[in-house]
């Protein structure tokens, strides 16, 4: 399955590295397009916000949508990865995992096996 990801510090591009996944794709202005089944990997703006640039790739291939994967930083509390539940909540995908900056080794476990469900 493609991995799509949107990484501003680069700790969603080093999660996504640790993955080992050969079929990926990065958002850089949200105009990319996808034609298959995928899972996206975020980072959560602001105070709990979507990306502009995930937000508008979003518009034109939620149909693809899959999945959907965050980091965030534990300390901004209940705004912890609030992506992920924006996304779920307007598209109907499951989270797939939560993480904190770039992961742990039990991180990208947890992802790997929750794209074999789905």
């Amino acid at each position: 399955m493609k991995i799509v990801y949107a990484s501003r510090t680069g700790n969603v591009a080093a999660f996504v590295k640790k993955l080992g996944i050969g079929n990926i794709l990065e958002l850089k202005i949200g105009k990319e397009k996808v034609n298959e089944k995928f899972v996206l990997v975020t980072f959560t703006d602001g105070y709990g916000e979507l990306p502009e640039e995930v937000n508008d790739f979003l518009e034109n291939n939620n149909d693809y949508l899959a999945g959907v994967a965050a980091s965030g930083d534990k300390s901004y509390g209940e705004a912890y990865a609030l992506a992920a539940d924006l996304i779920s909540n307007t598209y109907g995908v499951p989270i797939i995992l939560k993480f904190e900056f770039d992961g742990t080794d039990a991180d990208v476990e947890a992802f790997k096996d929750a794209l074999l469900d789905l």
